[in-house]
């Protein structure tokens, strides 16, 4: 950002008048200044004072004079401002919202010290500082002020962060506070954060840092928790003075601080983490800023003097005008501003992150804003001034946005469709969907506020072409899919998104109720559907009515309009609600029932009393009534009891009602008593609870305003009398006992002795329960009270008496088990008998009387028969040994498998009914095959086969018939099942019968007889396909006698013969139906000819109106002429077309000239104003006379035209006198001249040409030589005789124009000879300009026939020495050239030269041409790819010259896969620091890094002259002017990397140096950014598991699977960083190309790490070394401080470590002793090499105790 001097808003004085304070107003449309004498200026945004306003002291005895302002602030609504004053006071002044609105102090806070600073960051809270130290908070809303915290120290400045969520004090002592009051999860501290050097005048808190300035010139950034980022030091500038105030930009990304004469402007850099420092702001003579104020859009900063200016500065980084529409302007990488040029409107577009923001673009009709982030998107509605930021990763810019909703934005990538709520910061929700079309997509936020939902927010979408799914956005679960049977072409949710609407593509329109997940059917061949705005009704169209849908949960209620035409729109407006139809030419407009729509829109409003107002106005019927009940329901739900009353009255439920009146009478009664809401009352509350039939809860309302009575007298209203005397007890009521008897008075009254025994027994009076409920008629409850007690069961009479009741009950079994417990086990087993209580009555007989057993057992097995209980039954029977029945009851228990078991078991006859019985069932059931078996085993097989065919199991079927039957008799049986079929109209069954025979026909003939033609069709089109589409005419002619026209439309377009569809609707009139046919199948001719047929049909103005419909009036004007319908041209002419009645007239008279009325023909060529068309026709006729008549009346200049048709005529008779005569007199002698020359009678065209155009003559006479030319040698000869006469006579121009003529290509020798001639003769006797001209024709043909010296000689003849030599060059005679050039003109030596060289080079001969152009040659080899030739020969060039072609070749080369050769190449010619070359450099580098199979001991020579290549680069740049650029630093690293591998591969050819390249492997990971990152860790994973360091091993090959797996997918995005946290092994990589491990080892690799994962004893962490830090990271992870890394190792050094002379370069001396004393021993080459290596490069070796050999 940089800052550009706008204007002075206030001019500075003499003196010092310092400003004290600025603010801009949060909506940036106001912006304040107080100067010293205590006065605010109120200015507008482009500048202009507009008001102004006098502060005022605490108290007005001390004077104007007693304080000074030291700080203000606007409120976030800019309708206020606090003043901050140094009299211990705070005034908030209210300035209205426009200019001119009188001031007013609206709050005051008195403090007890001075006031220093202030901001006002929240909607009711001040912050102030105060002198003694103290944080302040004032609250508007409450007018009190507390303290926050105190620092005991001057508070000199505060300032709040970008969100307003936090504020920073600075103190006198130095110390910075912070203070959240809504830390929004950052995590960061409170409190004291760091102390700064002085005290922090300027301080300022950007987004990621803090920067404070003071008197000691120094600015220090901080980070979050107060550790040093960065230090700006200008102590040592003397013009430098100290910072006085410091200002944050709205987004945090930039910070200005001013100081004398000067602003200095740091930003944000978010990659590298720091602030960069711009170019300061000086201004001479600005004086010391006192303050700063920034505008909140960010465009503006404002800077206030010591002398009382007040400057304003532009802070934009660019501009852009969009569409000339747009001015958006980019104020901060992160905030971009657009504003509206023509409304004047802004918004303000800013990253909460900071990220950088891109292309801002305006799309959905100029409404809404897209612009991106590298991780964000941010969006907008300019509009409504909603802004969004949401997290986006970049997909290429290939989004595709979709505007249709005004409050979500629907974004479609790759297949992924993401909403996002305009003004909310996330994506509301994504969905995977294929189907972007906005008619397939429904979203529903919040468009109508449904009683007790808060956040309603619903999606409908396709998930596939068949398949709707409903998402609730705000849970993010799905609410239900839509499994559909035909493809979904539309689909919306109603505004509460409780109902789906679809149309499938056979127009069939479906609701979908989302909580009960029922589909409905509501309309058929649907072409336009659309909920009403603002309610719940439905307008849709099929093909001949408007249906409306008042209440759609009642699909079948629909109202109906009969329209001639199709909906076009909807509009509501006004209190009116109507669909516009167009019908023909016309638009007619139906007006909805407003009052319907009304009812529901105010039920999901809410708003009861108008939905009651409305249902009072409407008569009562069903509808009506249903619309009461739901109000009823509501009201009631809503407690909103005097519409529920009236909603009862009208519903003429007179109890309910008159209940409610009671309960309206209590409610108001309490409101006018005691105020609130009547409906809270105790006593309404139960009353509404008892309506609900809620008694406890009526109770528990009594209970807790301890209205005992109440409750109770609730209760005996309701003879609820054991609740009521339970509460009593409950309560110690005193009237219990009075409640017990009259409770049991009341059921004695009431003949209620169960209830009356009920309370003897509870009460112990056993004796008189029984007589109770003997006298009750229950004697089994007495009998349980009577078995349950000894003393009355040791009663006889008491037990007789109850067992007479219970048999006279019938009672048996009760009875049964009374004689039991006294042992009268005979009486026992009769009552259990008649009881049918066997199980009891078996168990008895078991132990009493064993011989009854049996029959007991069978007489079980009938009562359980009976009873329908089957399965009970069977194994009784089988006990008793009743096989029949068991088998019976098998059956009816529908106990299959066991019957047939019985039956099985049994050899009974008559089994084959039985076995027909079950298979009857296993048939019934699909189990065909048992089925059959138990067929064939009860002799059933007709039946078997009847099974197959009615479940249609034709091949079963078949199968079985044929085995048993004659082919003839199973044709028979199928045809007649079939025919039995039809009759039933089964006519699949039918036609699956028919096929199994082979007779198609019959089931073509049952279709077309029953008039199912789509059947009919179907099988005509798989077995007569060759007479389908006769069969579709055929069926097409049936239905359009039967006036079936629709279906005869679709069977003539189906039989490819849509004319006969058009004709049979011309037919029936009915000529749109025909228009819409001939425009889907016939194209635009049919279309336009049917239209043409429709408006003759209709004649007059109705034709012109229709034809004008279409645009077509003056195409079915053409189309009536060409159709020779003249009578109905004219009258569309006549009617419309004025203009076309000439055009209608020449095509009629066209039209009668072709039928040979030729009078009639010559009028209407009159009458359209073309009298020679007339002329023309007579003279086609040879009817001259005629011709001749009209030509005189009307067209007087056609009159020469017939004399020369006349002539030709006669010349064509052979009549040439007459002829001539007709020419001349049509004054036309030239045609005459022609027709003579054509019959090639050139006397006669010579004497006219001499008597009337004797200008021609000599033309004549050429063309007479130039056709005797033409007549092959013997008009050669006839030329050359006209040639030497010419001559002799001395016509010697004639005679060399002869010469020229001469042509004859089967005379070379004469035609050189005539040219020569002719040439000769002009140099002679024609003048030079002639003579040249001759010559330069001669020389081309000569040179053309080889003759070069010959027509050299003639260009020097006459010194046309650029000809001669261009013969010469021609003739490849290159030394006549050089000489003819050299001796006559030295300017053509060049153009030889360059001649030459081009020769050369077209032929080839490249080795020629280096003698004359190296270049030249040089570009050949190259283009030739003869690249070693091409080296070679620059080498002999200069330096420049071959390192061209070697950086060319090298290109080459790399393009080739061939890296090895370039390095080949460079270490024999050298690395010069060029430029131009680094890019080569790097990718032969990048080349070689990514080469596999290079990491052993013999690739050691490949990677030391990489090495040396890149040490040579880097010591050439250091002599260049690219010494220390960041290309160097890159080389330099490239320099070290190759070391590395080097000296790896030195090490790998000794056993004793395999942890030195362990380490070199693990060290090289620190350059990933270079080397390809899954080969270097699997290099340096598989060189820890050599030397047995398993845990780096296991870490770096895992990690190496993971990018084998990024790699695979595309992306690194997948990517755990958790293990190389506080490591120096960078996480941003680029991705590797390709994979450089193969696929068998990467599968060893994982095998080896699932391994190794399992092992429990392994420590998968990095090893650490006393740092606390991986030990292979240079950079210490606690410290930040960076080590050197070891030139034999790479890992850091840190003891014990041996330096060299060149800076930055060290070792580790265990690490180099080993290195030292393994060269010395082994004598390795290779580790000499590195020696002698590091030699040179770090300026020699420690020790001088090695020597090189």
């Amino acid at each position: 950002m940089q800052l550009k001097h706008l204007k002075t808003l206030l001019t500075p004085q003499d003196g010092a008048a310092k400003v004290t304070c600025m603010a801009w107003a949060p909506n940036n449309a106001r912006f304040a200044v107080c100067t010293v004498d205590r006065v605010v200026l109120l200015y507008d945004e482009q500048g202009e004072r507009r008001d102004k306003f006098s502060t005022k002291p605490a108290d007005s005895k001390y004077g104007k004079k007693s304080y000074t302002v030291k700080s203000m602030a606007f409120s976030p609504d800019s309708t206020k401002i606090a003043i901050a004053q140094t009299d211990d006071i705070i005034y908030v002044y209210k300035i209205g919202e426009d200019w001119g609105d009188k001031k007013a102090i609206s709050n005051k806070f008195v403090q007890t010290s001075a006031v220093t600073c202030l901001v006002w960051p929240a909607d009711h809270n001040i912050f102030c500082g105060m002198a003694d130290g103290k944080i302040r908070k004032a609250n508007t809303k409450t007018n009190k002020a507390s303290t926050i915290y105190g620092a005991d120290s001057y508070v000199v400045s505060l300032t709040s962060n970008v969100s307003a969520k936090g504020i920073l004090s600075g103190h006198a002592d130095g110390s910075v506070v912070r203070y959240f009051f809504d830390d929004e999860d950052s995590g960061e501290s409170q409190g004291k954060v760091f102390t700064h050097p002085c005290p922090p005048y300027a301080l300022a808190w950007g987004a990621d840092s803090i920067i404070a300035g003071g008197c000691d010139k120094k600015i220090v950034a901080y980070g979050k928790e107060g550790h040093i980022l960065q230090t700006f030091d200008y102590s040592r500038d003397r013009s430098e003075k100290e910072f006085t105030v410091a200002a944050t930009s709205p987004s945090g990304q930039s910070v200005v601080l001013g100081s004398f004469d000067r602003l200095r402007v740091f930003n944000w850099s978010p990659r590298r983490g720091n602030w960069d420092e711009a170019p300061p702001k000086e201004i001479p003579n600005l004086y010391t800023i006192t303050a700063l104020a920034w505008k909140k859009d960010g465009s503006r900063l404002c800077a206030g003097t010591l002398c009382g200016a007040v400057e304003l500065f532009d802070c934009c980084l660019r501009r852009i005008l969009y569409k000339n529409k747009f001015e958006i302007i980019y104020v901060g990488l992160s905030q971009v501003l657009v504003k509206n040029m023509s409304t004047g409107t802004r918004v303000v577009l800013r990253s909460r992150f900071g990220y950088e923001i891109g292309e801002v673009k305006i799309l959905g009709k100029d409404r809404f804003l897209v612009a991106h982030t590298s991780d964000t998107l941010l969006l907008g509605d300019i509009t409504a001034n909603k802004l969004s930021e949401v997290a986006w990763q970049g997909s290429g810019g290939n989004e595709k946005f979709f505007f249709e909703n005004e409050m979500v934005c629907m974004i479609f990538n790759a297949g992924e469709l993401s909403l996002v709520e305009y003004g909310s910061q996330d994506i509301l929700g994504s969905v995977r969907t294929e189907f972007m079309n906005p008619h397939l997509i429904s979203v529903r936020l919040n468009e109508r506020k449904q009683r007790g939902v808060e956040d309603n927010k619903k999606l409908a979408y396709l998930i596939d072409i068949k398949t709707i799914a409903i998402v609730d956005l705000v849970g993010g679960f799905s609410l239900g899919t839509v499994s559909h049977d035909s493809k979904v072409d539309w689909l919306e949710l109603n505004e509460t998104g409780c109902k789906l609407l679809f149309r499938d593509r056979k127009l069939r329109l479906h609701l979908y109720d989302i909580e009960s997940h029922e589909k409905t059917t509501v309309l058929s061949f649907c072409s336009y559907v659309q909920w009403v705005p603002g309610s719940d009704v439905v307008v849709a169209q099929d093909r001949s009515h408007l249906c409306v849908w008042y209440n759609i949960d009642s699909a079948e209620r629909v109202t109906q309009f009969s329209i001639k035409g199709d909906i076009v729109d909807l509009e509501r407006s006004n209190g009116k609600t109507q669909v516009v139809v167009t019908e023909g030419v016309s638009t007619v407009s139906y007006t909805l029932d407003e009052g319907l729509i009304e009812f529901g829109t105010a039920i999901d409003d809410g708003d009861y009393y108008r939905a009651t107002a409305f249902l009072e106005t409407l008569e009562m019927n069903a509808e009506t009534e249903a619309m009461w009940k739901t109000l009823s329901k509501l009201s009631l739900e809503a407690r909103q009891l005097h519409i529920a009353e009236r909603c009862f009255a009208a519903l003429g439920d007179v109890s309910k009602a008159r209940f409610l009146n009671e309960t309206n009478r209590i409610a108001d009664h309490v409101v006018k008593e005691f105020g609130g809401d009547g409906t809270q009352h105790y006593q309404v509350k139960a009353r509404l609870a008892m309506l609900e039939k809620n008694y406890k809860l009526a109770e528990m309302y009594f209970m807790e305003q301890n209205a005992i009575d109440e409750v109770m007298e609730m209760y005996q209203e309701l003879h609820m009398w054991d609740d009521c005397i339970a509460v009593a007890e409950a309560k110690g009521h005193p009237e219990l006992d009075n409640l017990r008897r009259s409770y049991y008075a009341w059921l004695m009254e009431t003949n209620q002795n169960e209830r009356a025994g009920e309370v003897r027994e509870s009460e112990g009076d056993y004796m008189g329960a029984v007589n109770l409920y003997l006298k009750a008629g229950l004697p089994a409850k007495a009998a349980r009270l009577a078995m349950s007690r000894d003393e009355l069961a040791a009663n006889v009479d008491v037990i007789n008496r109850i067992a007479s009741a219970l048999i006279k009950g019938e009672f048996y079994e009760r009875a049964g088990d009374l004689f039991a417990r006294i042992r009268n086990n005979q009486r026992a087993l009769e009552c259990y008998r008649k009881g049918s209580a066997f199980r009891k009555a078996v168990e008895l007989a078991r132990v009493a009387f064993p011989a009854d057993v049996v029959k007991l057992e069978e007489s079980w097995g009938d009562y359980l028969v009976q009873q329908k209980q089957m399965d009970a039954a069977i194994n009784h029977y089988i006990e008793s040994g009743c096989s029949e029945k068991a088998i019976e009851a098998a059956i009816g228990a529908r106990q299959w498998k066991k019957a047939v078991h019985i039956l099985e078991l049994q050899e009974q006859h008559g089994a084959g009914t039985y076995y027909q019985r079950i298979a009857q069932h296993y048939a019934s059931i699909q189990e065909y095959e048992v089925a059959e078996r138990l067929f064939v085993k009860g002799d059933q097989i007709k039946a078997a086969i009847d099974m197959y065919t009615q479940a249609g199991r034709w091949e079963e079927a078949h199968k079985l018939a044929v085995k048993c039957m004659t082919p003839q008799e199973v044709s028979d049986l199928y045809v007649s099942r079939a025919k039995e079929l039809e009759t039933e109209g089964k006519y699949k069954e039918a036609e699956r019968l028919f096929s199994t025979v082979d007779q198609p026909d019959l089931a073509i003939t049952m279709y077309k007889k029953n008039k199912m033609y789509d059947d009919m069709i179907r099988l005509v089109a798989r077995h007569h396909s060759d007479l389908l589409q006769e069969t579709h005419v055929h069926l097409a002619k049936e239905l359009e006698a039967e006036n079936r026209l629709q279906e005869a439309e679709y069977h003539y377009l189906e039989g490819q013969e849509w004319k006969g569809a058009v004709h049979m609707y011309r037919g029936h009139d009915m000529w749109e139906e025909a228009y819409r046919v001939a425009k889907n199948q016939g194209g635009a001719a049919a279309q336009k000819q049917l239209a043409y047929l429709w408006a003759k049909s209709l004649g007059g103005e109705a034709a012109v109106k229709l034809l004008n419909k279409f645009g077509m009036l003056e195409t079915a004007v053409e189309f009536a002429t060409d159709n020779c319908s003249f009578d109905f041209a004219f009258e569309l002419a006549r009617l419309s077309l004025k203009h076309k009645i000439p055009d209608v007239h020449y095509k009629h008279a066209m039209f009668l000239e072709d039928e040979g009325k030729f009078a009639e023909a010559e009028a209407e060529f009159i009458k359209a104003g073309k009298p020679k068309e007339a002329v023309l026709m007579y003279v086609h006729q040879k009817d001259y006379g005629g011709a001749q008549r009209v030509a005189e009346a009307h067209d007087p200049d056609s009159v020469s035209d017939v004399l020369v048709s006349q002539a030709k005529h006669c010349f064509d008779q052979r009549d040439f006198q007459r002829a001539e005569a007709f020419l001349l007199r049509a004054q036309r002698p030239e045609l005459a001249i022609k027709y003579y020359k054509d019959s090639e009678m050139w006397s006669d065209a010579m004497r006219l040409c001499k008597e009337y155009l004797p200008s021609k003559l000599a033309i004549l006479q050429e063309e007479y030589e130039m056709e005797v030319s033409k007549k092959g040698p013997g008009g050669v000869e006839g030329v050359l005789e006209q040639a030497r006469e010419w001559e002799q006579t001395g016509e010697y121009a004639r005679a060399v124009e002869c010469y020229l003529r001469v042509k004859d290509t089967a005379n070379v020798a004469l035609m050189e000879k005539c040219w020569m001639k002719a040439a000769e003769l002009a140099i002679k006797f024609l003048g030079q300009d002639r003579s040249v001209e001759v010559v330069q024709a001669v020389g081309p043909r000569l040179v053309q026939m080889r003759k070069y010296n010959a027509a050299a000689e003639l260009y020097l003849n006459l010194d046309l020495i650029k000809g001669a030599v261009d013969a010469f060059i021609a003739g490849e005679e290159w030394n006549k050239a050089k000489r003819v050039a050299k001796e006559l003109d030295p300017r053509l030596e060049d153009y030889v030269d360059q001649c030459y060289k081009e020769h050369l080079k077209n032929q080839g001969k490249v080795d020629s041409l280096v003698g004359v152009d190296v270049m030249a040659a040089l570009d050949m080899y190259a283009e030739r790819g003869q690249w070693e030739k091409c080296i070679d020969t620059a080498s002999k060039q200069n330096y420049k010259i071959l390192h061209k072609y070697v950086a060319l070749y090298s290109t080459h080369l790399i393009k080739e896969g061939d890296p090895e050769r370039v390095l080949n190449l460079y270490i024999q010619h050298g690395v010069p620091a060029n430029p131009q070359n680094f890019n080569i450099y790097k990718r032969m580098f990048l080349e070689l890094l990514g080469q596999s199979q290079r990491d052993n001991a013999e690739s050691y020579r490949m990677w030391a002259d990489l090495r040396d290549v890149m040490l040579a680069l880097c010591e050439n740049m250091t002599k260049s002017s690219e010494a220390n650029s960041p290309a160097h630093e890159e080389f330099e690293q490239m320099l070290l990397i190759a070391h590395y591998y080097a000296s790896r591969s030195a090490a790998r050819g000794l056993d004793q140096l395999s942890t030195i390249a362990a380490k070199l492997s693990i060290a090289l990971l620190r350059h990933t950014e270079l080397i390809p990152a899954d080969k270097a860790f699997y290099e340096a994973g598989l060189t820890a598991k050599a030397v047995g360091w398993e845990n780096m091993a296991f870490i770096f090959l895992n990690r190496f699977l993971d990018l084998a797996d990024g790699i695979d997918e595309g992306n690194l995005d997948a990517l755990d960083h958790s293990d190389f946290q506080d490591t120096d092994i960078p996480f941003e990589i680029p991705l590797p190309a390709k994979q450089h491990v193969s696929v068998e080892k990467r599968e060893e690799i994982r095998d080896w790490v699932l391994t190794v994962s399992m092992d429990q004893r392994l420590e998968q962490v990095l090893p650490r070394d006393e740092r606390d830090t991986y030990e292979a990271s240079l950079l210490a992870a606690n410290t930040g401080i960076r080590s050197l890394p070891c030139i034999i190792t790479g890992y850091p050094v840190l003891r014990n470590k041996i330096e060299f002379k060149r800076p930055g370069m060290a070792a580790n001396k265990d690490d180099w002793n080993k290195f030292l004393m393994a060269t010395k021993t082994t004598h390795s080459t290779e580790c000499q090499d590195v020696l002698k290596f590091l030699n040179h490069w770090c300026g020699g070796l420690p020790t001088a105790g090695y020597s090189f050999h």
